[in-house]
């Protein structure tokens, strides 16, 4: 189940996987509109950073575009 394994046999297994689809999205690295490199990672809701050239930027919640 990856990251929603810690909820063990709670919620029910539709809800676990949406919110494991939910982490993987949030968690991966994304393109940044600047620089064109895969260095865009989330800060908090809605707020985007690129890692290599600082540029911070806002976007949809859990994906950068």
């Amino acid at each position: 189940m990856g990251t929603a394994g810690r909820f063990g046999p709670r919620y029910g297994k539709k809800v676990r996987e949406k919110v494991a689809e939910i982490e993987a999205l949030q968690k991966r690295r994304y393109t940044c509109p600047r620089c064109k490199m895969d260095y865009v990672r989330r800060v908090s809701t809605g707020v985007w950073k690129c890692e290599k050239c600082g540029a911070k930027f806002a976007g949809k919640a859990y994906a950068a575009y």
